[in-house]
């Protein structure tokens, strides 16, 4: 896939440097849409773990663009 249109050049990819911790060699999270439920009431949601090679169809140059502003 071609990194201009992947993950890692999405708004919504999150590489976990923003909170601190380090950043995964090739993965993240997709903030695109919210953290998946979990069965039991006291487990937290999670959010879908992407690389930054992967691509979806939710991404747009209009999207890649206004992150570089």
């Amino acid at each position: 896939m071609d990194m201009t249109t992947s993950c890692t050049s999405c708004i919504y990819f999150d590489n976990h440097a923003a909170n601190g911790k380090a950043p995964a060699a090739d993965a993240g999270l997709c903030r695109f849409n919210p953290p998946v439920s979990q069965p039991g009431p006291d487990a937290h949601g999670l959010w879908p773990v992407v690389t930054t090679n992967d691509w979806c169809g939710h991404f747009t140059a209009q999207r890649q663009t206004s992150r570089a502003a």
